[in-house]
């Protein structure tokens, strides 16, 4: 057994309709390209939904050999509205791994959440108090037979200061 380092990001800003990106969503997934760029992906997954289909589309152009693929139980839904997708999402992603892995999963905020909530063993509806910024990273990784460890929470150190807290309401704007 070895350790799963889970990518999280939530995809890139969306146009009103949630049909595509804005101009900034487009830049926000050009930018988390470049932040990983020296990580050693082996697989990029995201949800079904448009907005995170394209900036999946976007960041693997930095990552031509890196296989892409969508994964249904990223969806958009309310973990524990949907609490079968929610198991299948941790299930997938976090289970054990028998060598050293990378993976970038682009999904929503809250199943970032939900992946957060899990890896600090917290009650189900603390899922809810976790937001996370357009194009914002965090991982989670995962060493074989121990707690899982979070190592980045939403970072957006990758952004500049116009294009960090988009998907937040202007309330909880810094």
């Amino acid at each position: 057994m070895a350790v799963r380092h889970l990518w999280l990001m939530r995809h890139g800003e969306a146009v009103p309709d949630q049909s595509d990106l804005t101009t900034a969503g487009r830049q926000q997934a050009e930018l988390a390209g470049l932040r990983l760029a020296g990580v050693p992906l082996e697989a990029i997954s995201h949800s079904p939904r448009p907005r995170a289909v394209r900036t999946a589309q976007i960041l693997a152009r930095r990552f031509p050999d890196v296989p892409v693929r969508e994964a249904p139980e990223l969806d958009d839904r309310v973990p524990t509205d949907d609490r079968a997708t929610a198991a299948a999402m941790i299930t997938r992603f976090t289970g054990p791994v028998a060598e050293e892995s990378h993976e970038l999963v682009i999904t929503h905020n809250f199943q970032v959440g939900w992946f957060l909530r899990d890896a600090y063993a917290a009650p189900p509806e603390r899922f809810r108090v976790v937001n996370q910024c357009n194009g914002g990273l965090t991982l989670i990784r995962y060493p074989a037979g121990q707690v899982p460890r979070v190592i980045l929470v939403n970072d957006v150190s990758h952004l500049p200061v116009e294009l960090r807290f988009t998907g937040f309401p202007p309330e909880l704007r810094p």
